[in-house]
């Protein structure tokens, strides 16, 4: 595979930007080697800037749920672009918007734009603590919220009750109101219930996806919505990845869990820098101008975003897409499964709706820690091998993959050869 332009801009880039990347995941550190650039995308499919053509499967890590450049969402953004970029005023995208949202989310009446989920979920936390005057938060171990300072938090040597910076640059303080309970475990939250009475919140992504794909128990979220409501603690939904990813509205419906604050981001912005919080009437009350909790910001609520976003959930609502991208979802389950079976690679595949995530192990994920599990050294000659074979994947072995509607059965046999290739070369390189 040729990737001289890719490493040309990779060198160039190392002068003037950190790392050469905007975001440390796409520096490729975790599979080693050096990053790929993109040049242009359309569809199912992404191409660097040598030429190479790949299945893509990150698909700008949620977003581009109907496939790059879908003719209707590019219609909408040409048609917003032509009035202008950004006003410092309000617009009547930004009302339809929420209006579509809202309809999406039983239980949440109002909902604010930010530009991004990590300033949607610190603005969520903010807004929890206005609403309950308390102001400890809870939140999972391998779950990720954004880089705000409070939330870049580890469990240290598994100890649920110890919070420590996970970042330098956070100072302890930024972080002593951040507790650390184990994803699928009830009692690990219980504990930090019972030893700590200033909680505002429990934080959770209803299905993980940055520590790959894990599912949560029913039994586990039955508990968690009756000892926090118990308590007269709120729950958070990080829905940034899930929302509108596996049904038109939220996973936590599917789930049957109905947050007191939502978090959104990514689909609803299709592709454009986007994010939001909303609540039911008595909590986004306290959101300025209506309330005194302060939240703001120049470019929330973009035109150019609102319109793309509005584009691509109108869409969604009107195709249904969601039980076709299950059904494509199971599918490359089954290619997995079958190759790592053939080649006697230790493998679990963990799927939910439209995002799905192998792992190279023997164990059940259910939590950071079976994640953890995970033959990473494997993962990276899984990685470049399907690269290799037409395939863009996550370059870690902790972040989902995403599907949109655009993959068709050439890209599904393309992607079966791929990994069929790849396990090949794990079961070689091993002698398995």
């Amino acid at each position: 595979m040729n990737l001289k332009n890719s490493s040309i801009l990779y060198e160039r880039g190392q002068k003037n930007l950190v790392g050469a990347v905007n975001s440390p995941v796409r520096a490729f550190k975790s599979v080693g080697g050096s990053p790929v650039f993109i040049d242009h995308a359309e569809g199912s499919q992404i191409v660097d800037v040598d030429g190479n053509r790949y299945l893509d499967l990150v698909l700008s890590y949620g977003p581009m749920i109907l496939g790059h450049q879908y003719p209707k969402v590019q219609e909408a953004v040409s048609k917003a672009m032509r009035k202008g970029y950004t006003f410092g005023a309000s617009t009547e995208g930004e009302i339809e918007l929420a209006e579509l949202v809202c309809e999406a989310f039983p239980g949440m009446d109002k909902v604010r734009f930010v530009n991004s989920g990590t300033e949607a979920v610190l603005s969520a936390i903010r807004l929890a603590r206005a609403f309950t005057g308390k102001n400890q938060i809870i939140k999972f171990s391998g779950c990720y919220h954004g880089h705000s300072d409070s939330l870049l938090v580890a469990a240290g040597s598994g100890l649920a009750t110890l919070s420590l910076p996970g970042s330098k640059g956070v100072p302890e303080e930024a972080v002593k109101n951040t507790l650390i309970a184990q994803f699928n475990d009830i009692e690990s939250v219980k504990k930090q219930i019972d030893s700590h009475n200033d909680i505002a919140a429990v934080i959770l992504e209803p299905v993980a996806g940055n520590m790959g794909v894990v599912v949560p128990d029913p039994d586990f979220l039955e508990e968690l919505r009756r000892v926090t409501q118990e308590k007269g603690i709120l729950i958070i939904a990080d829905e940034v990845m899930t929302g509108f990813r596996s049904k038109f509205g939220g996973a936590q419906e599917l789930l049957g869990l109905q947050a007191d604050i939502t978090c959104l981001g990514k689909v609803i912005g299709g592709g454009f820098p986007v994010g939001a919080y909303g609540a039911r009437e008595e909590i986004m009350q306290m959101v300025a101008p209506l309330g005194e909790m302060y939240q703001a910001g120049t470019l929330s609520g973009n035109p150019i975003a609102m319109a793309c976003g509005l584009s691509t959930l109108l869409e969604l609502k009107a195709s249904d897409p969601y039980q076709d991208l299950n059904e494509t979802a199971l599918k490359i389950k089954d290619i997995l499964l079958k190759a790592a079976d053939k080649y006697e690679v230790d493998l679990q595949v963990n799927h939910f709706g439209s995002m799905i995530n192998a792992f190279f192990t023997n164990q059940k994920v259910i939590d950071f820690s079976t994640a953890q599990s995970s033959d990473t050294e494997k993962f990276k000659i899984f990685f470049w091998s399907m690269m290799e074979n037409g395939v863009f994947l996550p370059p870690s072995q902790f972040e989902a993959w995403f599907l949109c509607t655009a993959i068709d059965e050439n890209d599904l046999n393309a992607f079966e050869k791929a990994v069929d290739a790849s396990f090949k070369t794990i079961s070689d390189k091993f002698n398995l």
